[in-house]
This record gives C-alpha cells, sequence and structure tokens, in this order.
C-alpha cells in the first residue's frame, strides 16, 4: 500500500474496539462482522441457534485480521441478552460497539388478515423488546468509556411498506424511534446511534430466489444491481467507528435509489 492509499483510508480507529454483532452466523451479520475483523477489531460473534455458523464467521473475522469471540444469543429472551452482553465484556472488559442486526426466526411474508395475533407478538415485541434491553444492557460500559456507536439495521418495509411485511416493517419502524432518542438523550456522553435501512440485500435467502425476481429488483434499482450484505457491512462500519464524528439520529438507505 503507498502513502496516498494509506492517507486516503478513513480514520476508523476500530483496532482493539470491541464490537457486539447480535445476528452474525449469516447474512448481513456475518458481512459486518468480518467487515469489523478487517480494520482489526474485537468481534464478538452472536448466534441464536446455528453455533457452526456463528463459529465459522469468527474463523472469517480471525482471518481478516481482528479477534473473535462467539456467544449465544436470542432476542426474545431477556437472561440470554444480559448473558451475552455481559459476557462480551467480561471476556475483553469493554463495550464499543454494538450492532442490532438479529430478527427472531421465521420472518416472511404474511398477509396482513393472515397474520395471528401470536405472530405480531413475537416479531414486533420480539424485534422491539430485544433491542431495547440489548441496548439498555450495552450501554452502560460505552457511558463508562465516554465513547460508543449503536448501529440497529433496519429495512425499507419500515418506511416504504411492503405488502407481507406489517409484522416485520411495523417492528423496524419502532427502532427508527427509538434511535432518534438514543441519540438524543446520549449524543453528549459520547455515544452516537443510527439506524441503516436497506431494502432486498443478495443475503443467502434472497439468492436463492428465482433469477426472473431478482432481475426485476435490480431492473428497478437506480444504481442497477441489488444490494450485497458487504455494501451494508462496509456503512455500518462506518457508522460505527471513529470516521463517524457526528452522524446520530440519522437513517442512512442503502437501496442503490430505489
Amino acid at each position: 500500500m503507498t502513502a496516498y492509499e494509506r492517507s486516503m483510508m478513513l480514520p476508523t480507529n476500530l483496532s482493539d474496539r470491541v464490537v457486539l454483532v447480535t445476528g452474525s452466523s449469516s447474512g448481513i451479520g456475518r458481512a459486518t462482522a468480518v467487515a469489523f475483523g478487517r480494520e482489526q477489531a474485537r468481534v464478538a460473534v452472536t448466534y441464536h441457534t446455528n453455533e457452526s455458523g456463528g463459529e465459522d464467521t469468527a474463523d472469517l473475522v480471525r482471518d481478516a485480521g481482528g479477534d473473535a469471540f462467539v456467544v449465544q444469543y436470542d432476542m426474545t429472551d431477556r437472561t440470554s441478552i444480559d448473558a451475552a452482553v455481559q459476557g462480551v465484556i467480561d471476556h475483553w472488559g469493554a463495550l464499543d460497539v454494538l450492532v442490532n442486526n438479529a430478527v427472531p426466526s421465521g420472518v416472511g411474508p404474511t398477509p396482513f388478515e393472515e397474520i395471528a395475533p401470536e405472530s405480531w407478538q413475537l416479531f414486533v415485541h420480539g424485534i422491539q423488546d430485544g433491542v431495547f434491553h440489548t441496548v439498555r444492557t450495552a450501554i452502560p460500559a460505552m457511558q463508562e468509556d465516554g465513547w460508543g456507536r449503536i448501529v440497529s439495521i433496519s429495512s425499507s418495509s419500515a418506511e416504504g411498506g411492503t405488502a407481507g411485511m406489517a409484522s416485520y416493517g411495523t417492528a423496524k419502524a419502532g427502532i427508527h424511534g427509538l434511535t432518534g432518542v438514543l441519540a438524543d438523550e446520549f449524543g453528549t456522553e459520547g455515544i452516537l446511534s443510527n439506524v441503516v435501512m436497506p431494502g432486498m440485500v443478495l443475503t443467502e435467502r434472497n439468492v436463492e430466489r428465482p433469477e426472473d425476481v431478482r432481475q426485476a429488483v435490480a431492473k428497478r434499482t437506480p444504481s442497477g444491481r441489488i444490494t450485497t450484505p458487504e455494501d451494508v457491512a462496509n456503512l455500518v462500519v462506518y457508522l460505527g467507528s471513529e470516521a463517524n464524528g457526528n452522524v446520530n439520529g440519522a437513517v442512512v438507505p442503502v437501496t442503490g435509489g430505489l
């Protein structure tokens, strides 16, 4: 790398920072964990049931240049949340960056008239309560250090509305509101909170969609392509680092302009 190339690098200053990425056994979470690994961060990888996926992500983080620690995390269980967050703090003695990416299993399109009350409870309260309790448990460590970054992954369904995604879109919209409050209340303590809002992302599940469906989305997208997990991860790393000096309370779309 030339001196010029080094000078153009973002001053993320993430080396040895402790980063917790929830739901990082695959997809956007995995890409985000690996992206932080490239910045030589210490990354806590969480899984719900896919422990082998979590271990695979940890290996990729280490290969990228970071350190990794794997912990089980169930966002619908407060005891699990507390144990996971405290486990990270006990392991590394700090928690600098929290990425809220996990969602309850089983998210998928359901027509509004077919949404069962228990399903609504699972997704809306599961996501919102899970993020609330995770932030509440993590933020004292950031306050102690006088520095922190909270980045929550949302969805374009939260603002634009997507047929069949009432529960998911509603839950994610609530995270937008919570983020604004966090930004207002904790910004003066050096803790910045933001939302990253992708549209369709080429995760493992979406890659398996029919080619004509993916092509139709790409043609409607001004950038001409569908967002990748790495596109999302790169933005999360920026917002979760010292390179982000004053972006706070923002909802940043990663949709290619769609």
